[in-house]
């Protein structure tokens, strides 16, 4: 399986968008509401991640502080919230987190999307591609030297065996603790081209358990 098919485009992003003549009231109305107060997680936070096939229990270290604190900002911000798992490959890993798929035609070709910046890599000895390993994903090595995580792509392992050429590679920040099965079932969907799935697999929500 090449590990380079595993990439995310992070120049094509969000752009931002420049306020001119907005008062300070005007910015601070236009602001979302967070979801939850990540002032009230903990080190390692534990989630609900909520899906059309079923919910996980996801994890996330603390020994990835940046991949961690992006997360729980995306996470709060409700970024995920109704984007598809774009890219199903069973027997190797579940990929998410292109905001671009959220209002997808059938047949769209994703992958490209993120928040407009990367996170610099955190490779942790110990942290491994095992069976419900979380991992960020990122563009290839020719492009990104550095190994940059995307700011919003993410991926589950399916299975640890095809993936553990990525140890290293690609930064693991969290696990799945419980729902295991819900990654089985989501890499056994139909696919079409490009391993998108034929009928959507959708984030519902990712909120906190507390």
């Amino acid at each position: 399986m090449s590990v380079l098919c595993m990439e995310s485009c992070n120049n094509t992003g969000k752009k931002t968008k420049e306020a001119t003549g907005a008062t300070a009231n005007e910015t601070t109305q236009a602001a979302p509401q967070p979801a939850f107060d990540s002032a009230t997680l903990s080190a390692d936070p534990v989630f609900e991640l909520k899906t059309t096939e079923g919910s996980m229990i996801i994890r996330l270290y603390s020994e990835t502080p940046q991949h961690r604190d992006n997360f729980v900002k995306l996470a709060s911000e409700r970024f995920y919230d109704n984007i598809l798992f774009h890219r199903v490959i069973n027997g190797f890993m579940i990929q998410c987190g292109d905001p671009e798929s959220r209002t997808a035609a059938a047949g769209q070709r994703l992958g490209s999307g993120g928040p407009g910046y990367t996170v610099p890599a955190e490779f942790v000895t110990g942290l491994t591609h095992k069976k419900g390993a979380i991992a960020a994903a990122r563009t290839g090595d020719a492009v990104n030297p550095e190994k940059a995580s995307s700011g919003s792509q993410f991926y589950i392992v399916h299975s640890p065996e095809a993936c553990r050429q990525l140890d290293g590679n690609y930064t693991v920040f969290g696990e799945v603790t419980e729902g295991i099965e819900v990654i089985d079932k989501i890499a056994s969907v139909p696919t079409g081209a490009a391993d998108r799935p034929v009928k959507d697999v959708r984030i519902i929500s990712i909120l906190p358990v507390l």
